[in-house]
């Protein structure tokens, strides 16, 4: 199996099927994830999808994904200033 890094270029992530949230804007003010071979995730800004990805383990992507259902970034987002 594959061992992919931090940083690596997301188009050689081979196999990589990418998907917005249905919640990203024509703007192109997103981020994709893509699932890859043994459960990791990938991350990449939609404005770059040649540039460099994230690589997050399962556990770490549900961490992150529970705390921001919990509310745990709202300061992070447009309106709560």
């Amino acid at each position: 199996m594959p061992q992919f890094v931090n940083g690596v270029p997301a188009d050689q992530l081979a196999g990589a099927v990418w998907r917005k949230s249905r919640r990203s804007n024509p703007n192109g003010n997103c981020v994709e994830v893509a699932g890859l071979p043994g459960g990791d995730v990938a991350v990449r800004n939609s404005r770059d999808p040649k540039g460099p990805a994230l690589i997050y383990t399962r556990a770490e992507m549900t961490a992150f994904v529970l705390g921001a259902k919990d509310g745990d970034f709202d300061d992070y987002i447009a309106g709560t200033d």
